[in-house]
């Protein structure tokens, strides 16, 4: 069997502990995730790594260095899934982890560092609202009384989820590696966006994953009788909203040099009816960048739009904020290893930032990070139709490979 044909073995086999009829169906802290998890632990056990899961059901899987006291150099992704979600994302990481040590096992390969591969719990938010749970712990980062009781579609909190899995909410803090010291981590993921396949490269170099600002704004005007008020007395809710969310594409797309990005992605329409001109409206707005200049001058043009609107429309609008987190950087000596490998191999690659976070932009706390993107037709995520071709996952396990080897020193890389 070739490395092309053992690859896709493992990748199927991984994928075949799902819940749902449609797309990938693999929820954090379920008996699906958590059979999918013990599978791969056993999988790495027959590599001859040692294996241990933390309080937070993070996956831990070593291979022993050459040399005893070194800091290990990690590598992995999640495999968590959304719900009715694709076969690609979070899985091609923790497969192309455990692909890479398959291969310096075949060759003999002895590294003077450590390796370690993580599998990370709940990286999705989809089951409780709160994402990359856990590095988020391994990072020391995590507040479980935030989050001890948020409950899923179910009625199942978070700390009953973590109780059935044998996990105890109130341990989670003993799976804090903060202060430990780690050489480096490696995460390589689908990119969930378009742009490798329309600018035709094989390899996303991350140079830094953005930040969400989201907001609540509620938009209140006077319901009246759509048939009786005339259009110059009229103060429309849902028009005001509109205006809002316009403005706010402008004021993305004048900032779209920095990847800069502006959403509204909820419009809610309080007691709509066709026959009545809306009087209250719910838009949620998410503004993403990685430079907090260029996503803070968007957001102030945010608010000047709302007094406008709220003065030229007759309206109240009362704005909230949800989140506010911080972009992060990655190290620039990891992108320069990962191009000087591009360069090397003759791989197809670009610098981009990550819209979308992943586990990497906690790992930044513990030790310096580097993101490596393949590319996902038609820039499709979160989506049963999503798709990596295996050709693209194997040039990414490539660079994966030499970035790793690399980095735990080993003599004839």
């Amino acid at each position: 069997m070739d490395r092309k044909q053992r690859y896709q073995l493992l990748f199927n086999k991984i994928n075949q502990y799902n819940s749902g009829d449609k797309g990938i169906t693999r929820v954090a802290y379920t008996n699906e995730e958590q059979t999918c998890t013990h599978a791969f632990m056993r999988m790495c056990k027959d590599e001859g790594l040692d294996i241990r899961m933390d309080q937070c059901g993070n996956v831990i899987a070593r291979r022993e260095g050459r040399i005893k006291g070194l800091p290990p150099v990690l590598m992995g992704s999640h495999l968590d899934t959304v719900y009715q979600g694709g076969k690609y994302d979070g899985v091609v990481g923790v497969t192309a982890a455990l692909e890479v040590v398959k291969r310096m096992n075949d060759q003999g390969i002895e590294t003077d560092h450590p390796i370690e591969i993580i599998s990370f719990a709940c990286e999705e938010s989809s089951r409780f609202g709160v994402s990359t749970v856990g590095s988020k712990a391994m990072a020391g980062v995590f507040d479980k009384e935030k989050v001890r009781y948020l409950k899923d579609r179910d009625g199942v909190t978070m700390e009953e989820a973590f109780s059935l899995c044998a996990l105890e909410i109130d341990n989670i803090q003993y799976a804090s590696r903060n202060g430990e010291n780690i050489k480096a981590f490696f995460e390589l993921h689908v990119e969930q966006g378009p742009v490798l396949i329309n600018n035709n490269k094989k390899i996303g170099i991350v140079t830094g994953i953005a930040a969400p600002v989201r907001l609540s704004i509620k938009i209140i005007g006077t319901p009246s009788h759509s048939g009786t008020t005339p259009m110059d007395m009229r103060q429309d809710a849902l028009l005001g909203a509109s205006e809002i969310a316009l403005v706010l594409e402008k004021a993305a797309l004048i900032e779209q040099d920095y990847g800069t990005v502006a959403t509204v992605g909820v419009v809610d329409v309080h007691f709509g009816a066709m026959n009545v001109v809306p009087g209250e409206v719910e838009i949620k707005v998410d503004i993403r960048s990685t430079s907090v200049d260029s996503r803070q001058r968007v957001l102030d043009h945010l608010y000047q739009t709302i007094e406008l609107v709220q003065r030229n429309r007759q309206l109240t609008i009362i704005s909230q904020e949800i989140i506010s987190e911080e972009p992060v950087l990655l190290s620039t000596e990891m992108i320069e290893v990962m191009e000087t490998v591009c360069k090397k191999q003759e791989i197809a690659y670009q610098l981009m930032a990550s819209g979308a976070g992943h586990d990497a932009m906690n790992m930044v706390k513990l030790c310096p990070t580097g993101l490596i993107f393949v590319p996902s037709v038609n820039g499709l995520s979160h989506h049963p139709d999503e798709y990596t071709d295996l050709d693209d996952i194997l040039l990414g396990i490539e660079v994966l490979e030499k970035v790793i080897l690399h980095y735990s020193k080993f003599e004839n890389n």
